[in-house]
């Protein structure tokens, strides 16, 4: 061979290793940090060795061709996906893994399906600050907390593990960030089949729900994608104070729809309505008269809420529930929950109305009262209260009796008898009235004891002319003492017929005088006198005993008649004087003679 040939041979070896060199050097800018595919060569052990068409084969380990809970199914000759990490390590092998491949072809169906909208699958493996992590065929992604369901989730617990689906809202392959959402797929769901249930919801329909919130008047149920309310009055034929007796979140339930609005989408749900309605025979079942035990269920300002049975209450009213007390509230009578005994006092069917009494099952204190204490008999109790009008006794079984302070006794005023008592002192009385339809019981303390005064006042009649004794003197008037025993009364206006005479200090206690009578109140055994009266009724007398302005007497002939009839008529005592008598005369005529003089005078006026 030549040394031409030789330099040709030499040039063209150049050539073909430049080629192969620069085909390799490509080949492996295409295949480091790619999916490729690789074939099985051998299984050794733990790990695997699989050629990727390089110089040298590239080692994995077993476990990562291991499924979830499963086992290795690879052997020799088969083909497999595998990523380019590094063409050579510090062994000289090629570094492969099959973990990333399958990462990559997860990340690549993540990306048509995240450009596309698609629902994708998954599992929520743990809880993360904020949220969740899902595992997509081992790529991770983040579930927010407010994206887990339709409505906020206390415990995630059984929905861990379990295959949902979810739909990307975000994602950063570069970052590796992917965030999903379930809510977003069950709005969907809920869309649809919201759509569905209202094409096909009628009203009577009978549909299972959930209970899905629930408030003071009632439940929201959720039927599968629209929600229903359920009113509380609808929830039992029984009485519901709150939703929460019978009801509680979550909790699934057996409605009927009662109204259905496709407008609005608004709908009335109920549960009694799937029972049987127990107001139906109720007048026949509960009987006027009739006695029946219940259970007080409700407590109002005008009365309690009896049970009968489910779903059946009767109202007793405030004043059928006890016979005495009366302005008390019924919470003091009866509380909730106690068994009373009730008697059916009025039933109205079409109302769903029951009247029920609870005085009615008890017999009548009044009654009781009237039998063993009938008027005049004695009756003794402790004092309750005292007014300013009266004692207020304690008679037993909520009865009380009031003893007026007029009642108090027969010597005292009612003012100052009743500060001889005091409140919880045990007193006697005698009945003197009992009104049960004004449900009062009168007493007197006094009436105890007979009137010291009542034959005195009995011999005292409205007009009749008696002597009496000034007691005391008043601006107003005085008081005296009639037959020593009965007080009186003249006021200033009766102590005289003439104005000027009209005088408390005309008179001294001590002095006796005539008066009439002109009114007797024998309730307080007082006597209205009048001097005034007695003498006008005397100058009355006089004119027409001795003569009058129109027959022409004068005041010396009146003078002269009364000394002539009494001079008549009495005898002369030995130490009387003629001029005392004639004065005494004088002094008695005056007034007549006046009175005549004056008639006089005017008639001779007319006249001229």
């Amino acid at each position: 061979m030549t040394d031409t040939s030789v330099a040709q041979d030499a040039s063209a070896s150049e050539e073909n290793f430049e080629d192969l060199f620069n085909e390799f050097i490509g080949r492996v800018d295409i295949i480091e940090g790619a999916v490729v595919n690789g074939t099985v060569v051998s299984v050794q052990g733990d790990a695997i060795l699989i050629d990727v068409g390089l110089k040298a084969e590239g080692r994995v380990a077993l476990r990562e061709f291991v499924p979830p809970g499963g086992k290795a199914s690879v052997g020799v000759g088969d083909v497999v996906e595998v990523f380019v990490e590094r063409l050579e390590n510090r062994n000289g092998e090629i570094v492969l893994s099959r973990e990333k491949a399958q990462r990559e072809e997860v990340w690549n169906q993540l990306e048509k399906a995240f450009e596309t909208n698609d629902r994708v699958k998954g599992y929520i493996v743990q809880r993360v600050k904020g949220g969740f992590t899902v595992n997509m065929n081992g790529a991770l992604a983040f579930l927010p907390g407010s994206q887990v369901d339709i409505r906020p989730v206390r415990d995630v617990t059984p929905l861990m593990g379990d295959e949902h689906e979810f739909r990307i809202l975000k994602m950063d392959r570069r970052r590796g960030n992917i965030v999903v959402s379930r809510r977003s797929v069950l709005e969907d769901e809920r869309a649809d089949q919201r759509a569905d249930l209202i094409a096909g919801l009628t009203e009577g329909q009978v549909l299972d729900g959930v209970v899905k919130n629930i408030t003071d008047y009632g439940a929201f149920v959720d039927l599968g994608g629209l929600d229903g309310l359920l009113h509380v009055t609808d929830i039992s034929w029984r009485r519901i104070n709150h939703p929460t007796e019978a009801l509680s979140i979550g909790q699934t339930v057996r409605v009927q729809v009662i109204r259905f609005n496709p407008e609005t989408q608004r709908i009335s749900l109920g549960m009694k309505q799937l029972e049987a309605d127990p107001w139906e025979g109720v007048a026949a079942k509960y009987p006027m008269g009739a006695r029946f035990k219940g259970r007080v269920t409700n407590i109002t300002d005008y009365g309690a809420f009896v049970e009968l049975e489910p779903g059946i209450e009767g109202l007793v009213h405030v004043s059928e529930m006890s016979w005495t007390r009366k302005n008390v509230h019924p919470g003091k009578i009866v509380s909730t929950s106690q068994e009373v005994d009730v008697e059916v006092l009025d039933v109205d069917a079409d109302k769903r109305r029951i009247s029920l009494g609870i005085k009615q099952t008890q017999e009548n204190p009044w009654d009781i009262f009237i039998g063993q204490h009938p008027a005049d008999s004695q009756v003794e109790g402790e004092i309750k209260n005292i007014t300013e009008f009266g004692l207020f006794i304690d008679l037993g079984n909520d009865l009380d009796g009031m003893v007026h302070m007029s009642d108090l006794s027969w010597d005292k005023t009612g003012e100052e008898a009743i500060l001889d008592y005091k409140k919880g002192d045990q007193v006697k009385a005698k009945v003197l009235d009992v009104d049960i339809e004004k449900e009062r019981i009168s007493l007197g303390v006094k009436q105890l004891e007979a009137d010291p005064l009542a034959g005195a006042m009995d011999g005292v009649q409205r007009g009749s002319v008696v002597t009496c004794q000034v007691t005391k003197i008043m601006d107003n008037g005085i008081e005296v003492l009639v037959d020593d025993t009965l007080p009186g009364f003249i006021r200033k206006a009766e102590l005289a017929r003439e104005r000027g005479d009209q005088r408390p200090d005309r008179f001294a206690e001590g002095d006796r005088l005539d008066a009439k009578v002109t009114a007797i109140d024998k309730g307080t055994r007082r006597l209205s006198l009048s001097i005034k009266s007695l003498e006008i009724e005397e100058e009355k007398k006089a004119m027409k005993t001795y003569g009058s302005a129109d027959s022409g007497a004068t005041l010396g002939d009146i003078l002269g008649a009364a000394m002539a009839a009494k001079g008549t008529d009495e005898d002369d005592d030995a130490g009387e004087e003629p001029e005392a008598e004639v004065e005494e005369v004088a002094e008695e005529a005056a007034p007549e003679a006046e009175a005549a003089e004056e008639t006089a005078a005017e008639e001779d006026e007319k006249k001229s």
